[in-house]
């Protein structure tokens, strides 16, 4: 590399350089990609190259997120000394690189994870002078078809393959073994995703009753009193059931709320597709008489009768304009009620389910308190057999701490209890809110999106009269024949 690119600033990759680089390639977008915001993830050829001299310092790969279906990617001519941040890359199929600082030839193993890679060009950097480049390459790169502008031939990959098949197995079982671990962890996210999506997200098992007793030293040094342990396993239990209860009543209240939206959108549509079908026949129709009539005013024998051709005509565009304004209104008003009937729909469901979820949490509460005044009678009875030395069994100092009198053990129940109850109408009040924020924003979006249709339907129709209406004003009659 010159001693002027070794001058020049070190340049990131970023949304401005990508805009630029895009218009370079593609010229003829250039009017579309300066007047509108490029989409990235529709992008599929991008070079950061020597054709442009603002590309020839990078030094990291990174900046490329966005560009999912990106497939032929030039970096040739940098500064760049790693093979990193390209993991969203996943349509990748030509990939130039020539002419920067990569070294270390393990780091070509970083390529593996991108399967449609066909072509590959690394010249030009430190590493190809490795004697082992080509097979190792050929080998950790088995679907490669073009390495440095040349065709990888049997010969080739088969030595390749001979050389590191004890390395590329064990990457096959690491990668394997990686994958099915990702999976996993999708599948559990997707399963979350359910959950929260049904306001019921860690309700099924214990998780809400561990988060009870997290950060509660109190509680933990009160296990240790005879009985407690027992008690506190048969509170464990009973709370557990009903989170459980609460879950799958959740996952099927879910499924109502999603039938009636789906049922919705059903409705919605067919009502919408027979009004396009009443529109089309509408403007069929019109468009049948109105070529004959452009044609007859075209030909008219005299201006007379063309202008009482075009009269005909502009009466029949103010009779469509009326027609489709008609059927506009019907339509509106029929989606209208279909989405007063949806409100309800959704309100009464929503209510419901708030009312059933305030039961199951008012069992919940039942169940804390119970169990509160069990322990502190669990509590006094211990103290009172500590104060008259009766206490059989040996605790460690931490609870003996907590049997000094009746005040202070059951200033620290108390306490313990509020924050349990606190964590019980947190995740009640949380339900309760996921619920009202779903039920306003599916009906408000309802409303919303019926507004922008009838918004753009009357502009539409508006700008069909009008073309309508200038094509008419804008005919010729030709001269009559003498």
């Amino acid at each position: 590399m010159s001693q002027f690119d070794n001058d020049i600033e070190p340049n990131i990759i970023d949304d401005k350089m990508v805009q630029e680089a895009i218009e370079e390639l593609c010229p003829e977008d250039l009017k579309l990609a300066k007047g509108e915001a490029i989409n990235f993830k529709d992008v599929t050829e991008l070079q950061l190259s020597f054709r442009n001299l603002s590309f020839n310092n990078i030094e990291v790969i990174e900046g490329l997120d966005t560009l999912v279906r990106l497939q032929d990617l030039s970096l040739s001519n940098n500064r760049i000394s790693k093979l990193e941040h390209m993991d969203t890359l996943q349509e990748l199929q030509i990939f130039s690189i020539g002419k920067n600082n990569l070294t270390t030839l393990e780091d070509v193993v970083y390529l593996r994870r991108f399967q449609s890679l066909r072509m590959l060009n690394l010249t030009g950097n430190p590493l190809c002078e490795d004697e082992r480049y080509t097979l190792f390459v050929v080998a950790h790169l088995p679907a490669l078809v073009y390495l440095d502008f040349k065709l990888v031939n049997d010969s080739t990959r088969e030595a390749a393959l001979l050389k590191y098949q004890h390395l590329t197995e064990l990457l096959e079982l690491e990668e394997a073994e990686a994958l099915a671990q990702l999976k996993e962890e999708q599948a559990k996210q997707k399963e979350l995703e359910h959950h929260t999506a049904a306001f019921v997200e860690h309700l099924n098992g214990s998780f809400l009753f561990e988060d009870l007793y997290a950060d509660d030293p109190e509680a933990a040094k009160l296990a240790y009193l005879p009985g407690v342990g027992d008690l506190l396993q048969t509170y464990r239990e009973e709370f557990v059931l009903v989170c459980e209860n609460l879950f799958n009543y959740g996952l099927q209240e879910h499924e109502k709320r999603e039938a009636e939206v789906s049922s919705f959108c059903e409705s919605l549509h067919e009502a919408l597709m027979a009004n396009q079908r009443e529109n089309r026949k509408i403007i069929l129709d019109f468009e049948s008489r109105n070529s004959r009539r452009l044609d007859e005013i075209h030909n008219a024998s005299s201006y007379d009768i063309a202008e009482s051709k075009r009269a005909e005509s502009k009466e029949d565009i103010l009779q469509l304009s009326e027609a489709l304004m008609t059927l506009e209104m019907l339509i509106t008003d029929q989606l209208e009620e279909l989405i007063k009937d949806f409100k309800r729909n959704i309100a009464d469901i929503a209510s419901t389910f708030s009312e059933n979820v305030k039961g199951l949490m008012t069992q919940c509460r039942a169940l804390e308190n119970r169990h509160h005044e069990r322990l502190q009678e669990i509590c006094i009875t211990t103290l009172e057999k500590s104060v008259k030395n009766e206490l059989e069994e040996d605790l460690p100092d931490d609870v003996r701490t907590l049997l000094v009198d009746k005040t202070t053990i059951v200033k620290a129940l108390n306490t313990s209890h509020g924050i349990r109850l606190l964590k019980i109408n947190k995740r009640e009040s949380d339900i309760l809110c996921s619920t009202y924020r779903w039920q306003a924003s599916v009906t408000e979006k309802a409303f919303q999106n019926e507004i922008d249709r009838n918004r753009e339907c009357i502009k539409k129709i508006l700008q069909y009269i009008d073309t309508l209406q200038e094509e008419l004003e804008n005919i010729t009659i030709m001269e009559p024949m003498q």
